[in-house]
């Protein structure tokens, strides 16, 4: 049976992620306070997109977006596609950076078009959305956090992606470094050996192991948990300024990752004042998020805010 849809505007407001904090590669994944908020409304055609904030002058404003794309993978789960979308986006997560723009955008697609249809949240329900999440993302690591807010665990079984998330420690104080220079995932994960040394696997097994401790726990131990010798080593040359800034922390005491694939740079410990990491990184010092993309009702007006500095 054909869904019935809302007639009203719905809006999700999709938190940034930081997916691997070192060790837990592919599995570990935080969500931070910092938002793409995204409102969508069916109409009697077409698809329109308006994009303000990051990717603004890249981004697709037809059906291609990927945040009309996950909607319409979503409707066809839910049983039909309305006849028309009208979408907004203000994004402030920076895109191709390391912080899930990709993400994000998929997961409030998924939650915009649960919003839209009557009962939608209970015809798919969070577990149903991470599996389809992450079946687009291609894996949970992100899509977790984002969905479902916090610090996530993620794996995935023959059924389809499945996470566990745990509050951070109110200790935990994440940092970022955000560089102009953007990434790109494919060409990151392209730099990982088909194999690595099983001491490097086992040192990090119990480092992510350590992490999830540290993190929820006791965070004076997250300098040690967040060693990692799985993948960062493998894409420094690929991305050696943010290596150079990643040892500099480290140096100084500070916790600090590849945020994701990368470029950007986590820290999960405070930075001392006296660290400067140069001009070509915007810091921003963030919250944890720990809700997730939720969906509300709006009215149709711009979703306002401070955006984050541009990076260009």
């Amino acid at each position: 049976m054909a869904p019935s849809f809302v007639p009203a505007d719905v809006r999700v407001r999709a938190p940034a992620t930081s997916a691997n904090l070192g060790p837990g590669f592919d599995a570990l994944g935080l969500a931070l306070a910092l938002y793409d908020d995204v409102a969508a409304r069916v109409t009697a055609g077409g698809v329109a997109v308006e994009v303000t904030g990051e990717g603004a002058d890249d981004l697709p404003t037809d059906a291609s977006h990927l945040v009309v794309r996950a909607m319409l993978e979503t409707f066809d789960e839910l049983g039909g596609r309305p006849p028309g979308l009208a979408v907004s986006c203000v994004n402030r997560i920076p895109q191709a950076r390391g912080l899930g723009s990709s993400s994000a955008a998929i997961v409030a697609g998924i939650q915009l078009a649960r919003g839209l249809v009557v009962d939608g949240q209970k015809l798919m329900d969070d577990a149903a959305a991470l599996r389809l999440a992450a079946r687009m993302e291609g894996h949970p690591d992100n899509v977790a956090p984002c969905l479902l807010g916090g610090f996530t665990i993620a794996w995935t079984e023959e059924s389809g992606a499945i996470a566990v998330t745990r509050r951070p420690s109110d200790s935990v104080q994440p940092t970022v470094f955000v560089p102009a220079d953007r990434g790109l995932t494919a060409e990151a994960r392209a730099a990982l050996p088909a194999t690595v040394p099983h001491a490097d696997a086992a040192r990090s097994a119990g480092r992510a192991a350590l992490l999830v401790h540290a993190i929820t726990e006791e965070p004076a131990l997250l300098l040690p948990a967040t060693e990692d010798r799985l993948h960062q080593q493998y894409r420094a040359p690929g991305m050696p300024a943010t290596f150079a800034l990643v040892t500099a922390l480290r140096e100084a005491g500070v916790a600090a990752v590849v945020s994701g694939a990368g470029p950007s740079v986590l820290a999960l410990s405070p930075v001392p004042e006296h660290f400067t990491p140069g001009m070509a990184w915007l810091q921003q010092r963030l919250e944890v998020d720990v809700t997730g993309a939720r969906v509300e009702g709006v009215h149709w007006d711009t979703p306002s805010g401070p955006l984050l500095p541009q990076v260009r």
